[in-house]
């Protein structure tokens, strides 16, 4: 019996001395658990603001008071979102430097993104839905003319021909960015990656200024005067959102990229913003390489050029370390392919549909020339 029981004790040691080896020798799988993060919650909450001040603002309030409120949340919103956007932003590069964008990762990021991508096409795809469903069959309420009665369309050839140009233009340097950073092993094709990176934010910008004036001064109708209006702010101002998130995207790509390109070196020479990139990013430097003991020459540390250089060199791009640029350079070029149908459908289509004419009357012109009848 008691040779049984220490068969037993020994049976039993052996087993967790096998499972426990096999435990430590088990490979690190490739997957990445995230851990817990507050950011869902906030955007959300964030995006319940930007909503309820966008609705604040197609209903302003009659009193002086109360207008004044909503224009404070509107900024609130604005800046709440912001913040959110660039805190994942921020989130996703400090797991990459913690090297958990194994391959496998890496392969899902950029699903991920196809797929986001992918709903956002058929996001605009109602738009254009709609805009086909109103025009090729105007209704009766419209007067059965597109555009409707009273509608003075925009001149084609005029600011939508020059955005057009521009987003085409931005579509040209972000793909020599691409083409840059792919043979980016020197140190000058860093520098004309971020050259380009540049040129197409600032057409990005002047896009968007572009289409603020076509707003204000443009437009002689309203958003809700007709369909006609509807569609084309809804349709226009959702695009200008997309290129205001894409900018923001290629906008931290920039900051990224001048971290390890020229834009560094004078920077760090200088006082004053050398000290503003030191209170900025002092709390993700110190809780890495600060230790308790060198808490009291800890700015002296800082103030190894060298030192703050090898670790700002983490956040940059590299011919094999480029994902986020990548991503940004597709939504780029989404943005671009959009414009492109806007333009053609419902700045020029849409604006040559004659008024007297209905489009049933061209159908039947159509269908006489093709059958002889």
């Amino acid at each position: 019996m008691q040779n049984a029981k220490i068969l037993h004790l020994k049976a039993h040691s052996y087993a967790d001395s096998k499972i426990s080896e096999f435990f430590k020798n088990k490979e690190k799988h490739q997957f990445h658990l995230v851990n817990n993060s507050q950011l869902p919650i906030l955007t959300a909450f964030s995006i319940m603001l930007l909503v309820m001040s966008i609705v604040f603002y197609w209903h302003p309030s009659s009193d002086s008071l109360l207008a004044r409120l909503d224009n404070i949340f509107m900024h609130i919103a604005v800046i709440s979102f912001t913040f959110v956007f660039l805190s994942w932003f921020i989130s996703v590069v400090r797991e990459s430097q913690a090297g958990d964008h194994t391959a496998v990762v890496q392969k899902g990021l950029r699903l991920g993104m196809i797929l986001f991508i992918v709903s956002e096409i058929f996001f605009f795809f109602a738009f254009f839905w709609a805009f086909f469903h109103f025009s090729l069959a105007p209704s009766i309420f419209i007067g059965c003319v597109w555009p409707p009665k009273g509608i003075q369309p925009l001149d084609v050839w005029g600011l939508p021909l020059v955005n057009t140009l521009l987003l085409l233009s931005s579509g040209v340097t972000i793909t020599l960015a691409h083409h840059a950073i792919l043979k980016a092993d020197t140190y000058h094709q860093q520098k004309i990656f971020t050259k380009y990176l540049l040129a197409t934010i600032i057409l990005g910008i002047t896009f968007l200024i572009c289409q603020g004036i076509e707003y204000k001064y443009g437009v002689t109708f309203s958003w809700k005067e007709n369909v006609y209006g509807s569609i084309f702010f809804v349709t226009t101002g959702f695009h200008g959102f997309h290129v205001t998130f894409g900018t923001l995207f290629l906008w931290f790509c920039l900051v990224r990229a001048l971290l390890t390109t020229a834009g560094i070196k004078p920077l760090l020479w200088n006082g004053f913003i050398f000290s503003i990139i030191w209170w900025c990013v002092k709390p993700l430097w110190t809780d890495k390489h600060a230790s308790e003991s060198t808490l009291s020459n800890r700015y002296e540390y800082w103030c190894s050029v060298r030192g703050l250089q090898s670790w700002l060199a983490t956040f940059g791009f590299y011919p094999k370390q480029h994902l986020g640029f990548e991503a940004a350079a597709w939504y780029w070029h989404f943005v671009d392919v959009v414009w492109l149908f806007l333009f053609v459908t419902i700045y020029w289509w849409g604006s040559e549909t004659s008024t007297e004419e209905t489009t049933f009357v061209w159908l039947e012109k159509l269908s006489s020339v093709v059958f002889g009848k």
